[in-house]
């Protein structure tokens, strides 16, 4: 069955590859991607099989197919979509667990800036990986440390508005379409970022209505939110990350299961005409009984042989307390090609 599914699923997208370049008389449609693809020493930090080698797929950035396009309508406005496919080079499989698990809206682009629906990144996704100096790339993985919750949003409707003075916002609402109740696995992001010249400076909230058991008929687990502020500055010879972050949990009964402060500070400097030097470090402070604190750094290289083309290496360090296991590393040397 999985190997029947895989075949539709290549079918589908060489057939939109191949009716792309003639769908594009009418409408502009570009196909893009990322091949990333790096070698991985993993050390679990267990007692047995703790250190493996491996090929790993989408260290610096996800690995991808995807299709975009406009539609001039006239007056200003456009129509627009995105359909992006996200897989695994190391294998060639499907990630996501889909064909378009990455993304995949339509909508309307003008003056008023974008209204947009579909499966799409919640607000405060995007604003951790603008203030992020590994941009959330596998070798900071900032998803340890900050809470991203579905990262990418079903059933999506989503407003970006235009830029006014380099300010623009965000509003998410992503329904439950639960059977159960009209609430239930509900989201809402918004956020606002505010750049001019050297500086970047971002606020941005999400609550999402927590679920239990299996769809369409899940019950309702509580609900999560988090508050980020962020930004960085560009000095000239380096930039400055840094963020903050809040995480609060209400279960439907019982105690706080979520009571979190984030942090992150971290830098980025150019180095000869190609390269970028990246350094991160991270902190959770868990203020639950449990106290699961994480504390990550990482560092990395990236050089750019083209505009296309970068070879990379990263590593990252992280110590958990309370946790099983409590310690774990990762170095990667890989390339990226984007298209």
């Amino acid at each position: 069955m999985e190997l029947q599914t895989m075949k539709k699923s290549l079918v589908s997208l060489a057939v939109l590859a191949a009716f792309a370049g003639a769908a594009s008389a009418q409408t502009n449609i570009t196909v893009y991607g990322v091949a990333d693809a790096a070698i991985s020493y993993k050390d679990n930090g267990k007692a047995t099989d703790s250190k493996t080698w491996a090929v790993d797929s989408g260290q610096l950035s996800g690995s991808r197919l995807g299709f975009k396009g406009s539609e001039d309508l006239g007056g200003g406005l456009s129509a627009i979509f995105t359909l992006e496919n996200g897989f695994t080079i190391d294998d060639g499989q499907q990630a996501q667990g889909r064909l378009f698990g990455r993304q995949a809206f339509v909508g309307l682009q003008g003056g008023f800036g974008a209204v947009k629906l579909g499966r799409q990144y919640n607000p405060i996704r995007v604003a951790v990986e603008g203030i992020d100096p590994f941009r959330l790339a596998m070798g900071s993985w900032a998803k340890n440390v900050f809470s991203l919750y579905d990262e990418r949003a079903d059933n999506t409707i989503n407003y970006t508005s235009a830029n006014f003075g380099g300010f623009t916002g965000q509003l998410a609402y992503s329904f439950g379409e639960n059977a159960t109740g009209t609430s239930i696995g509900r989201q809402l992001g918004l956020s606002g970022t505010y750049a001019n010249g050297p500086l970047t400076a971002v606020l941005a909230y999400h609550n999402q209505n927590l679920t239990a058991g299996t769809a369409p008929a899940q019950t309702d687990a509580g609900s999560a939110k988090t508050t980020l502020l962020g930004g960085t500055y560009n000095f000239g010879p380096a930039t400055l990350h840094a963020g903050y972050a809040w995480d609060k949990g209400n279960p439907a009964t019982g105690a706080d299961n979520l009571d979190n402060r984030d942090w992150m500070l971290g830098a980025s400097a150019p180095v000869g005409g190609a390269g970028t030097v990246l350094a991160s470090y991270m902190k959770r402070d868990d203020r639950l009984a449990t106290n699961q604190d994480v504390k990550q750094w990482a560092l990395g290289y990236t050089h750019a042989l083209s505009k296309r083309t970068t070879l990379y290496t990263l590593f990252n360090h992280i110590d958990r307390e309370n946790v099983t296991p409590s310690t774990t590393k990762q170095f990667s040397v890989g390339m990226r090609h984007t298209f």
